[in-house]
């Protein structure tokens, strides 16, 4: 199965980069299932019901979120209706939405998505992302009846990342992870066949401080001005970022993962060499 997970939509420039460069990356890798991380999407703050409907329309077929997930708050009742939008699943029972989904392709393949979100330096206090894992995944088996596997944990320690990771090797395809919109260059290939990336990077305006315009957290960082001014996106040329993997269909396991940079500022890859 050849997957493509983005990271971070950063408001309107993130969202110009997955326009014009998705229908050609689904074309040109031969892409069967696109998951994009949507938690900064509407001008830097969570998500709505019609950017969703868009990515869908440019070839998305689950979107995560995180820390943001709620900041719109017309999500509180879209995404009870909408399966492919996921929080992170170790929020607590009640909370609208879903945390997990499961995609059937077209010739009958089927992948799980499973969105968390760490607990090291976050603001929620969730549950424990490990013991949820454990719960959803006691009902689904890599080459039996799952064909993939994929985990996006949204956290900022790149150790609970890597923990998650190594906790779920062997039995997820991959594990990539999400929040911090730095683009991370370690994509490798667990011992138990489990891909991992700390993190996928940010897709928006890397002219900026983690995609945000720089002269208010300049403000808060040089001169203490307390946080109350609201930070905008940057509205500079766009990158995008993501992570490609490839897993065996038979055993769920990856072949392969590569990270694709698209864009100003970032060294580009070469997207024939994957």
């Amino acid at each position: 199965m050849k997957i493509l997970f983005i990271g971070d939509v950063s408001g309107q420039v993130g969202r110009k980069m997955l326009q014009e460069h998705l229908p050609v990356l689904r074309e040109k890798l031969s892409l069967d299932v696109v998951i994009v991380d949507g938690d900064n999407c509407a001008n830097g703050y969570g998500i709505t019901e019609k950017i969703c409907k868009e990515f869908y329309a440019l070839g998305v077929d689950c979107i995560t979120t995180g820390d943001h997930v709620w900041n719109q708050r017309e999500i509180l009742s879209y995404i009870t209706r909408d399966p492919s939008l996921l929080r992170a699943a170790n929020f607590p029972d009640k909370t609208p939405g879903q945390g997990a989904c499961l995609k059937t392709l077209p010739d009958g393949r089927k992948i799980l998505i499973l969105h968390l979100m760490g607990r090291v330096f976050m603001p929620e206090a969730l549950e424990c992302p490990f013991i949820v894992a454990d719960k959803i995944l006691s009902t689904y088996q890599l080459g039996t009846n799952v064909a993939a596997i994929f985990v996006d944990i949204h956290a900022e320690a790149t150790s609970e990342k890597m923990a998650m990771a190594h906790y779920l090797d062997g039995r997820v395809s991959a594990v990539v992870g999400t929040h911090t919109h730095i683009p991370t260059a370690d994509s490798h290939i667990l011992p138990e066949g489990t891909a991992f990336q700390s993190d996928a990077g940010m897709t928006g305006c890397y002219d900026s401080i983690i995609g945000m315009d720089k002269e208010t957290p300049l403000l808060r960082f040089t001169k203490k001005i307390p946080g109350k001014q609201r930070m905008f996106p940057a509205k500079g040329e766009g990158t995008l970022c993501g992570t490609y993997v490839q897993t065996d269909d038979k055993t769920g396991k990856t072949l392969k993962i590569e990270p694709i940079v698209i864009g100003a500022y970032l060294k580009n890859t070469l997207i024939e060499s994957l």
